[in-house]
């Protein structure tokens, strides 16, 4: 799973996902790719998972770019503790996405084939997506 080495803070506020993204909003490595129309936080495992799957249907053929990286860490106090004595431990990592942000890109594989594992990849997102397509593919 993604995860970074090294951060200034250990727990984050969480702070408010507004607007649309203004970078990472264009295809810059591939050929066909899945961008977010939702807001969300994506996880570490999310984010896996959807590679995953791609990675599965295409095949060892082709290239896939994963253009956002877990660098906010989420909070969790303990099941069956009592509301109070601060804030939870951290537990993970978490991407915030933006509409318009290019999530994954493909390139060196058919259109059909790349559709359809961009599909797949979309189901195990818990945001709303669309398939770009870069001009002329």
């Amino acid at each position: 799973m993604l995860a970074p080495k090294k951060v200034k803070y250990r727990k984050w506020q969480k702070g408010r996902l507004r607007g649309l993204a203004t970078r990472g909003a264009s295809l810059a490595y591939g050929d066909i790719g899945l961008k977010a129309t939702q807001h969300g936080h994506l996880s570490s495992q999310q984010i896996e998972a959807a590679r995953i799957a791609m990675m599965r249907h295409i095949k060892r053929g082709g290239k896939v770019w994963i253009r956002i990286f877990p660098d906010r860490p989420v909070t969790a106090k303990p099941l069956e503790t009592r509301q109070g004595s601060g804030k939870g431990a951290p537990v993970g990592w978490c991407a915030p996405v933006k509409p318009g942000r290019v999530l994954y890109e493909i390139k060196g594989v058919g259109m059909d084939l790349a559709k359809e594992a961009l599909t797949r990849a979309a189901h195990k997102l818990p945001i709303k997506t669309v398939i770009v397509v870069r001009e002329g593919f």
